[in-house]
Parts: C-alpha cells; sequence; structure tokens
C-alpha cells in the first residue's frame, strides 16, 4: 500500500463542478480499478487569500519534492 497526495489547481468558479466530477466519475472508476481513496478535500478560501501569497517567500517552490509512502510491513496503517 502506498499514500499519494494530489494537489490540483481548479480554475476559477470551476471547483463545484470538479468536485462533482471527482465524487461522480473520477473516484468511482479508481475504486473500480482497485484504488481505495480514503478522502476527497477541497481547500478553504483563507488558504489562496492570506496563506499562498506568502507561500514564495517562505520556500523555494523549484526544490519541492513529492514523495510515494509506502508502510512497512509491521506499520499499523496496512
Amino acid at each position: 500500500m502506498f499514500f499519494e497526495l494530489r494537489q490540483y489547481h481548479v480554475r476559477p468558479g470551476q471547483q463545484a463542478a470538479w468536485v462533482k466530477c471527482m465524487e461522480e466519475e473520477i473516484i468511482p472508476f479508481q475504486v473500480k480499478m482497485g484504488m481505495v481513496i480514503l478522502g476527497s478535500f477541497v481547500g478553504e478560501e483563507y488558504w489562496k487569500n492570506e496563506i499562498a501569497p506568502r507561500v514564495p517567500t517562505l520556500i523555494d517552490r523549484e526544490q519541492i519534492k513529492v514523495t510515494r509512502l509506502v508502510a512497512t510491513p509491521r506499520s499499523v496503517i496496512q
């Protein structure tokens, strides 16, 4: 088993349509293919308005790394 966090940049005004597509089409397809989807989430607006503008001053976006996490055999999260 592994965990994956995917973050999508949704076009302005399209969040409701994207969530509908994810919940009614994409996630059911992924589940049908054998994936276990633990959750689907949307960000809160305060992030975009208050936190996101500060992010480039705090981190080097060019150095972001995405790591696939695989639970070890004795991990309780199996």
